[in-house]
């Protein structure tokens, strides 16, 4: 029996398959990890902005005069979306979001993981210079407070901090509630949103938690405060059972490491008014 030759493809099949290498890199393209997503950024600005100081406070609001919602909460995303506002900067700024140390034994050294000064616990050091700096702008300095912001958030989510080889657990692949999904994300919102709470709820639930031992908060900005966070982040990152065996969980893996989560948004929220207090409760 002869074999037969396929047909042809049509000119719109050439089309429809010409399109398909684009389709398979823009998936493949891995975009920028947005920690604890929008709420658990919201979540860490509003409880810090409650607790500042009143000059801290009053500072704050007017270097945040004319934003669209002049509050740490409306800026506390504003790094993560930089990549279509300003690429340019987003480009530039993509790597101060993580550190990769779980591979060293979640013991930082900058020459090994920073050499350039590109990750998270050297840029909140460089940006939170730059807010306290009154000789600087207010451009400079609003600047600066939107990254401190944003960053201080990032360096308490564990898997910012986490390994090298699967990028802090986006490469982790697992099934939770018969949907696929990444480590990363789900520590990101993904467990978060499993609670369907708004952020006052939110705000309440955290508060009811006990507050951060004032000896674990740190005092910046004394050089190198941001190590010793994102040291810890780490270390809660390879906790036993953080990396499920078999990549299939369920709901008591919510609530085994929820706790995690809600005690790093009650102590990121914590340190940044810590920072804030810092950098801008100083005399005019």
């Amino acid at each position: 029996m002869k074999s037969r030759t396929a047909p042809a493809p049509s000119n719109r099949t050439r089309r429809r398959l010409a399109w398909l290498p684009g389709v398979f890199v823009l998936l493949s393209v891995a975009l920028p990890a947005q920690a604890w997503g929008p709420l658990g950024h919201r979540l860490v600005a509003r409880m810090a902005e409650e607790d500042l100081s009143p000059a801290a406070r009053a500072e704050a609001a007017r270097l945040l005069q004319g934003e669209a919602e002049p509050s740490l909460a409306g800026i506390a995303t504003w790094a993560d979306n930089l990549r279509g506002s300003d690429p340019g900067l987003g480009k530039r700024s993509a790597p101060w979001h993580y550190v990769n140390i779980g591979e060293a034994g979640c013991r930082y050294e900058r020459q090994a993981h920073c050499p350039d000064g590109g990750c998270v616990n050297e840029a909140l050091e460089v940006q939170t210079r730059i807010l306290a700096d009154r000789g600087r702008s207010d451009a400079e300095r609003l600047q600066a407070l939107k990254f401190v912001v944003h960053l201080v958030g990032d360096a308490h989510q564990p898997l910012h901090a986490g390994h090298r080889h699967d990028r802090g657990g986006n490469d982790y692949q697992i099934n939770y509630r018969g949907k696929g999904t990444n480590l990363h994300s789900l520590w990101d919102s993904g467990m978060l949103r499993t609670r369907k709470l708004d952020e006052d709820a939110w705000i309440e639930r955290l508060r009811a938690l006990p507050a951060p031992d004032v000896e674990s908060i740190g005092r910046p900005p004394r050089e190198g405060f941001p190590v010793a966070w994102v040291e810890q982040s780490c270390r809660a990152s390879l906790a036993p059972g953080v990396y499920p065996k078999g990549h299939v969980i369920d709901d008591s893996y919510v609530e085994a490491h929820l706790p995690v989560q809600e005690a790093q948004l009650r102590l990121g929220a914590a340190r940044l008014a810590e920072v804030l207090d810092a950098a801008l409760g100083g005399p005019r």
